[in-house]
């Protein structure tokens, strides 16, 4: 059950914490991210994006960054050191709470996360059918970099591939330069 449908719309507006996800996190993970994924992607992918146990994995390689607020689990955002290089997958805002600047937060955390560990530049993979991404991305300073096969594992309806993208970490953040 996803706690979020006895929450009040006023909870929308409370300050989300931010914090480090734990292991005893990994079913609202999951549950943020296939919600999230399943309103933008259903038109060509007809499964869960995720399940618990590849949450479990990944926290094994890198952490989640969450934003929480009383209404629960609101946003997630994947985070892992390569060298240096930081990488961001993931970024999943519950449908309840989207459209309120949660998604920009997290990947400034994320940036902000991968900056503090050393790494000069975060990559990201997006998918292509994902029209509205390219341009949240690029006015955030990433530009693509090139294109991978799409998840192998994960059947689509439609045939597609991810854009990969990178931004230099040692820049100034371009969203926080125009406010």
């Amino acid at each position: 059950m996803n706690p979020r449908d006895n929450a009040k719309d006023a909870s929308r507006v409370e300050p989300a914490r931010l914090r480090v996800a734990a292991t005893a996190d990994a079913e609202e993970i999951t549950r943020v991210i296939n919600a999230a994924f399943k309103n933008a992607e259903s038109f060509f992918i007809e499964r869960d994006r995720i399940d618990s146990a590849k949450v479990h994995e990944f926290l094994e390689t890198g952490q989640f960054l969450v934003l929480e607020d009383k209404g629960g689990l609101a946003a997630c955002v994947y985070v892992e050191k390569r060298g240096e290089r930081g990488y961001a997958g993931l970024l999943a805002v519950d449908p309840s709470c989207q459209r309120s600047g949660l998604g920009s937060r997290l990947m400034t955390a994320a940036e902000d996360h991968c900056r503090d560990l050393g790494c000069m530049f975060m990559d990201l993979r997006i998918v292509n059918l994902r029209r509205e991404l390219p341009e949240f991305y690029r006015r955030r300073g990433y530009v693509p970099t090139g294109t991978t096969p799409f998840t192998p594992d994960l059947p689509t309806k439609l045939p597609c591939h991810f854009i990969n993208m990178s931004k230099l970490l040692t820049q100034e953040d371009p969203e926080v330069k125009s406010r």
